[in-house]
């Protein structure tokens, strides 16, 4: 038996808000004096966070992590898929990358993954009182259940009590719980204690009878139901259908513009900029033309080939020339700063078939993707500003070229290591782009950004702070409407098998 006990928190789908719900009721244990863990076997997404140790995982569980008080580590999520295609993803395992493969060829790897899963897990149950351990997708996606080690296929592995969510707000949630029941076979709906209704909008007594029809025909315990959270806004989101809610002009009318490219990763980046008053900041679909606005940002991509075409096929080569022939401002993050250059060359077919392509040509540079992935955190200064940032850079290639004599960014060295450029400033300092992810996280550097291209210093946004708030402002809301000594006892010790 292991040291700690855990729960696992399950979905009726993808998107129910299981993340930020083991984000806040890790919040809460560790208000409780427990030493807590977040955990999740494997997690689709190109929103990875670098851990101390050079690894990777997924930004949803450096958040529950930063919950708990907890450094990041590859333990939290042993594997991570991040898309490259819509058929294929990168496989990260235990932090590092393992390999590709398609979808089809993924399910046959569970045998080799579940052991290093097992074994994660159970590093972080010694060190923990309890381990929060969340799903991916649909618990009831049976056709899946073969080769399965983020849900029933984990839970059943070690035992692992469950409660399962549901996302009230896109309706169904009733047929959502019950047909869950139905679909799972009695063993499996043994594990589950009971069920959480998440989002709920209006008068929650109104839902009564949901919650007791979905008791009658489960048997489950009802945990609770949770209403919306606007200040759930202020958490990263690690799900790109959050960028399908873009926000508004704020009272400045600073206008930012970001193009949602096919592969968007790590866009998280954007997030700080969403708290700024003077910010007016909008992702743009594919088929929209780019607006005319005062900055755009070209965001990282998990496929920077496949989506630098995808942005030609938007028309957006057009619009991002004529923005910049207005003197607009443009930055680049990771691939989004390797398409700004002349050329992009992929000779080992790292990203799919070997190939060289023609970039935006807007900064004199050229990458050559390769080599070993830089997983590492860092910080420095900004060379137009000379506003201190910090962030980390996840990424595959090398950039050179005549702009990169006049870098964007000067970073820390690190132990035994000199101080080091990153980046590239166009001839003209209109267009830059670095590999530094979170810059936009570092508040001085931010308010420096906004008083060039508005000629007034904003208001101070402490970013960090926000996020620590509104963790506190979401572990108050779970514990004002969920029965959280209910739900913290039905954990268990889990078995090893």
């Amino acid at each position: 038996m292991a040291t700690a006990r855990c729960l696992m928190v399950m979905g009726t789908g993808s998107d129910v808000g299981k993340s930020l719900l083991v984000a806040g009721l890790a919040r809460i244990a560790r208000r409780r004096g427990l030493t807590v863990r977040p955990f999740k076997p494997q997690n689709m997404s190109n929103n990875a966070a670098v851990t101390a140790d050079g690894g990777e995982i997924g930004r949803a569980q450096a958040l529950q992590a930063r919950a708990c008080g907890a450094a990041l580590s590859v333990h939290m999520n042993p594997v991570l898929l991040k898309p490259q295609t819509d058929i294929g993803a990168q496989v990260v395992v235990q932090g590092r990358m393992a390999g590709t493969a398609r979808a089809a060829e993924y399910r046959g790897w569970r045998d080799r993954l579940m052991p290093r899963v097992l074994e994660s897990f159970h590093i972080l149950t010694d060190q923990a009182d309890l381990v929060l351990i969340e799903g991916a997708g649909s618990v009831s996606e049976v056709n899946l259940r073969a080769g399965d080690i983020a849900n029933m296929g984990f839970a059943t592995a070690v035992q692992a009590p469950v409660v399962l969510a549901g996302d009230i707000d896109r309706g169904g949630v009733i047929a959502q719980m019950v047909g869950s029941h139905m679909l799972l076979p009695p063993d499996e709906r043994a594990l589950i204690k009971g069920f959480i209704i998440n989002r709920f909008r209006g008068d929650v007594r109104l839902f009564d009878g949901g919650l007791d029809e979905i008791r009658r025909r489960t048997g489950w315990t009802a945990f609770g139901v949770v209403p919306w959270l606007p200040a759930a806004a202020r958490l990263p989101a690690e799900d790109a259908v959050a960028l399908d809610m873009p926000g508004g002009p704020g009272p400045g009318g600073l206008k930012i513009a970001v193009p949602m490219l096919s592969r968007i990763a790590n866009f998280d980046d954007l997030d700080p900029l969403k708290l700024e008053p003077q910010v007016a900041l909008t992702m743009v679909p594919p088929g929209q033309p780019l607006p005319v606005a005062d900055l755009i940002i070209l965001p990282g991509s998990k496929a920077t080939i496949g989506d630098l075409a995808f942005f030609r096929a938007q028309g957006w080569d057009i619009d991002l020339a004529a923005h910049v022939r207005r003197g607009g401002r443009v930055i680049g993050i990771c691939g989004g700063y390797q398409m700004l250059g002349r050329s992009i060359s992929d000779p080992e077919g790292i990203e799919g078939e070997p190939g060289h392509v023609a970039g935006l040509g807007l900064l004199d540079i050229h990458t050559r993707l390769g080599g070993d992935k830089s997983l590492i955190e860092a910080t420095g200064t900004d060379r137009i500003t000379g506003a201190a940032v910090h962030g980390y850079e996840m990424h595959i290639g090398v950039t050179t070229g005549p702009d990169c004599a006049r870098p964007m960014l000067m970073l820390a060295g690190q132990p035994g290591v000199a101080e080091r450029a990153d980046g590239a400033v166009g001839h003209d300092g209109r267009v830059t782009g670095c590999y530094l992810h979170g810059l936009f996280g570092a508040d001085g550097y931010r308010a420096a950004l906004i008083e060039a291209l508005t000629g007034r210093r904003p208001a101070p946004v402490d970013y960090q702070r926000s996020v620590d708030q509104a963790l506190d402002a979401l572990a108050d809301h779970l514990e004002a409407n969920l029965d959280i000594e209910a739900l913290f006892a039905a954990a268990a010790r889990p078995v090893r098998p």
